[in-house]
């Protein structure tokens, strides 16, 4: 099984994250999936930005929450990362959609929605997955328990992942009884025996955010199904080391 190399809001390491700057980028490099943000505008427009909040990666301040998407149009989100990206966007999933939908790439669609629980976001999202054809290559993803149960629904349709961080004995089995069919889990949490776990349940497991060379290789050692990187050029580069290896 080979690990699938997913640009993590893109080619986050060199343009401003869930920018098109950065899909394009992560598309141009090779990447074979790109990973990105949801959350709801004032007008209930799923919008891509990590944060609840502007404040970090755009020139204005405020809950994403709390404006229309016309106005979060109308920000910077570039200028913050370099002068380069002046001028840059925050844009609609429906934008972002209509962009991949020609391309041959994995999608995996974080909800936001573990510190505001945005009313109706999966179904949101869901509809517009539905209507543009993407449901069969995408995974949506939630560290909240709750909305992963709100998604059970649907998984077998779409691929629904429980995000954690957290040690748990029995991850793949808490995460099945959620209503998850995939597991996207932090580093640290790497190990054999949840990876085997997990394959015995023909669960999916992808590991963020792998940046660095040793952690790339445990990953692929490993078998994990797909890791999510800033960095998805010099993780192509270090998958055809490891592959060359093993060769040897």
């Amino acid at each position: 099984m080979t690990t699938k190399i997913i640009a993590h809001r893109g080619a986050s390491k060199l343009a401003p994250e869930n920018t098109m700057y950065a899909f394009e980028l992560a598309y141009n490099l090779g990447a074979e999936g790109i990973e990105t943000d949801v959350q709801l505008t004032k007008d209930n427009i799923p919008v891509l930005i990590h944060d609840e909040t502007v404040r970090r990666t755009t020139n204005s301040n405020g809950y994403v929450k709390d404006f229309t998407f016309e106005e979060l149009s109308t920000f910077d989100a570039g200028s913050w990362f370099s002068p380069d990206f002046r001028g840059a966007r925050i844009i609609r999933l429906e934008d972002f959609l209509t962009w991949i939908k020609p391309k041959n790439l994995y999608v995996n669609i974080e909800l936001k929605n573990n510190k505001i629980d945005y009313s109706n976001l999966e179904q949101i999202v869901y509809n517009q997955l539905k209507e543009h054809r993407l449901l069969e290559r995408t995974t949506l993803s939630t560290f909240n328990p709750n909305s992963v149960k709100r998604l059970a629904s649907y998984q077998d349709e779409v691929e629904i992942a429980f995000l954690t961080s957290k040690r748990n004995a029995n991850l793949v089995e808490y995460a099945k009884a959620l209503g998850a069919n995939a597991l996207h889990i932090k580093y640290r949490l790497v190990h054999p025996l949840l990876i085997s776990q997990a394959q015995e349940q023909n669960m999916p497991v992808r590991v963020y955010t792998v940046n660095k060379y040793s952690h790339m290789m445990h990953c692929f050692e490993q078998g994990c199904d797909g890791i999510f990187t800033d960095v998805p050029y010099k993780a192509l580069m270090f998958r055809k080391v490891f592959q060359y290896k093993k060769q040897l």
